[in-house]
This record gives structure tokens, sequence and C-alpha cells, in this order.
């Protein structure tokens, strides 16, 4: 099953005021046939109405704005000091803008279309060494329903690369549990099925005998808090944070931690790019190409290995 399509946002900017019903269409479209997070869509809404606020202080029409207009408003943006990744989000959120009002017939092309981002510094994602991973999910070692439900947790996030999202929107129809398999609705409602390890379905076993005799009736979710209903991301952060130091770990850690980790192990374990692109939902394999880093030891036993005069 499907889950809702999301809600539009809050038709008010963060300031309170109305938007420009421009903008409020934007929103709606953005939210309901795009799909995309209420924070994309807040700072997309922002980044298009900052343009249409600045073109009408300097009674420039939108519609027939050329390419010089947009530098000049990008040049303005970074004089005020927007960083290169702000002003790259801005690009797409005016290319997806004027795209929007091209495909409503408003233009007969978008003119921001040949917008081109800046650079950006390429960050390496942090992720858990594989002893600090096996700490992690052992810490839960009790038999409450707390330490069961995270065991289970733990074990989804990393034996299949989940966003938290996608974790706690997981149901239990979600789960084949004979084929070993995880059907997931990823970004955009877009449904991806993911090859679940034996331990984790083993914890998930375990979790849906005390799950269904704690909880006759609940949520439809799969992972439910103490009053049965849906875990908030907020809630499993606050879990995440507290088993981490049970685990005895410096690391800070944050639910993205374990996606990144799941990425990084199962490239480094030989997995092919294609495959992991598949398992965490990537439309575009440049994005799962950042996992691609290996840890200062890899290299070096790597130099060693192959290089002619090791």
């Amino acid at each position: 099953m499907r889950s809702p399509r999301p809600r539009p946002a809050n038709p008010r900017s963060k300031s309170g005021k109305a938007r420009p019903a421009a903008i409020e269409e934007f929103v709606r479209y953005l939210s309901l046939e795009r799909g995309l997070s209420a924070h994309t869509v807040q700072a997309y809404a922002s980044d298009a109405g900052r343009f249409l606020a600045w073109a009408a202080e300097r009674k420039i029409d939108p519609r027939g704005a050329l390419k010089t207009v947009f530098d000049d408003f990008l040049w303005e943006e970074k004089q005020r000091g927007m960083d290169a990744s702000s002003l790259a989000r801005g690009i797409s959120a005016l290319k997806a803008f004027f795209s929007y009002q091209a495909v409503e017939g408003r233009l007969s092309e978008n003119p921001a279309e040949g917008l081109k981002a800046p650079r950006l510094p390429q960050r390496l994602p942090h992720h858990l060494s594989l002893q600090d991973a096996a700490r992690l999910l052992a810490a839960p070692d009790g038999v409450s329903y707390e330490d069961v439900r995270g065991r289970a947790m733990l074990e989804f996030l990393y034996a299949c690369g989940l966003r938290v999202s996608e974790l706690i929107g997981l149901r239990p129809e979600s789960v084949n549990m004979q084929e070993g398999w995880v059907r997931v609705m990823g970004k955009g409602s877009k449904e991806r099925l993911v090859p679940a390890h034996p331990r984790a379905l083993a914890a998930l076993r375990a979790y849906m005998v005390l799950r269904e005799s704690r909880f006759k009736s609940s949520s439809p979710e799969l992972f439910l808090g103490r009053t049965g209903r849906r875990l908030s991301r907020v809630q499993f952060w606050r879990l995440l944070r507290a088993l981490g130091r049970r685990a005895g770990l410096k690391t800070p850690l944050y639910p993205h931690l374990l996606r990144h980790t799941f990425a990084t192990h199962m490239l480094s374990g030989g997995a092919d790019l294609r495959s992991v692109q598949e398992m965490l939902g990537h439309s575009d394999l440049s994005t799962t190409q950042i996992y691609t880093h290996l840890d200062a030891s890899a290299l070096k036993d790597a130099h060693a290995k192959h290089h002619p005069r090791g």
C-alpha cells in the first residue's frame, strides 16, 4: 500500500507574510506532483520568491528574463554572503520554478534552463568502522521491548541502507520474510526492493513477537513507540544517541550515519557501484560514487599490495 501523498507546505513564508500566488502554486506543484520534502519545498519557494521580489524592485518582467538578469541576481546573492551550496540550490529552484511556468503554458521556454551551478567541494561522508558498527549493533542486548525494537531497527538500517524516514515508514507487509526482501517507499514516492540480511530478519521476527503481544490494535507502521504509535524521527534520533552511549562510541551519531556506513562497507567489501545505487535508491550514479572513498589503512594496504616496488 502506498503512503498518503504529502500535504502542501505552509503557504506562508517563515516571516509570516502571505506568498505571491505564483509561489503558492509552485509550492503545491513541488509538494503534490514532485513529492519533495517540506524542507526542500520551503527552500525552493524562498529562493524563487526572493528572485521575484528582486525583479519587481527593478521593474523587470521575470517572464522575459535573460541569462544576464539571473547572473545579476545570483551575483547579488553571493555578495550578501550566500555560499556555493546555497547558490546551487537557488539555481535549482529557479530552474524548477520557470520549468513549471513553461509546462503550464505561461512561457514558451524556460529562461533559467542554461544556468550552471557553481562547483561544490566534495565532502566525504562520515561512516563507522566495522568495529564500531558491530559495537553499536550489539548495544541493545536486553530483552525489553525497547531493546528488541532497537536491535531490529539498527539491523535494518545497517543491512538495507535505509533513510530514517523510510525505516519509520515501514509496515509489516513491507517485509517479505520468506524471500528476504524489503519494499521501501523512497523519495518522490518511488518504490524499490532491497534485500535484507538474515540477521536483520531474525531481529525483526523477535521484535514482531513482542509487538503483536503488546499491541492488539495500533498504528499500521512496523516500528511503534511505547503507546503503540508510530515513532518519530526525533524519537529514533534520541534512541540512537542513547545506544551509542551504551556502546561507548565517541563518534556523534545521527540516523544517516548508518546509511553512509552501509554504502561504504558494501563497496569496500566488493559490491559493485550499480548494485549499491539501486539499494540506496539514488537516481544518479554520481551520488553513489562519493562512497568509493577508502580509509587511510585500506589505501595503504592497496598501495603496498599493488605497487611494483611494494
